[in-house]
């Protein structure tokens, strides 16, 4: 049946296409998942705080090495995009950003990250997730990309906000953890919004204007 509206982004840009590398500045990068990174991803997902904001745990190196090997096929799929975050000196893996729950007819995805611990207070995420955004909609034209937190993770909240990613609101109830069921933030991108880069000089313009008026 033919769509009515145009689809926003052609299927092919994943399924016939080659996964990029993605440079986040100084030092760091996004590439495709390597089966050699097992043994790293494994070591992550021991750290507590990793744990308490995931849905599984790995007890092995080999099932971490069976996601990494999912996470590589989602890409010919089309329905989720993952990248190892690394070290561009030594290749180790700093943490992970994805684009999950892809739509790409309506130019819609999810953004989700996590860093190593051995990676955090070096504004990794940040990063990771901006060189992400800006690749998602200047070179294949998403629409809308989200990022959802539970309310009880306030340093991804901070994340989202220096990232440009507003709040639009609360998801309640909606995510299942392993304490219970959480509410959600809803923070959001769209095409066009202020740059990551802008977005901090225009708050405050607005912040002086306030305090002036």
């Amino acid at each position: 049946m033919p769509r009515s509206v145009p689809a926003i982004i052609a299927a092919e840009v994943f399924t016939k296409g080659a996964q990029p590398v993605i440079p986040a500045g100084e030092g760091l990068v996004l590439r495709p998942w390597l089966r050699r990174d097992a043994p790293e991803v494994f070591a992550a997902f021991q750290d507590p705080a990793i744990q308490r904001w995931h849905a599984r745990t790995a007890e092995s190196v080999e099932e971490a090495d069976d996601w990494i090997e999912l996470w590589l096929h989602a890409w010919s799929g089309g329905v989720d995009a993952n990248w190892a975050v690394a070290d561009s000196h030594t290749g180790h893996v700093v943490g992970r950003a994805s684009l999950r729950s892809m739509l790409l007819s309506q130019g819609l995805g999810e953004m989700a990250y996590w860093v190593a611990p051995r990676a955090r207070g070096q504004g990794i995420a940040p990063r990771a997730v901006a060189a992400l955004t800006s690749w998602a909609f200047d070179e294949i034209g998403f629409h809308r990309l989200e990022l959802r937190h539970s309310v009880h993770n306030p340093q991804s909240c901070r994340v989202a906000m220096k990232s440009g990613y507003a709040l639009e609101g609360t998801n309640r109830s909606a995510t299942l953890h392993a304490d219970g069921w959480h509410d959600m933030h809803m923070h959001a991108r769209v095409a066009g919004d202020l740059s990551t880069e802008t977005l901090p000089l225009a708050l405050g313009s607005r912040a002086r204007h306030r305090a002036d008026g």
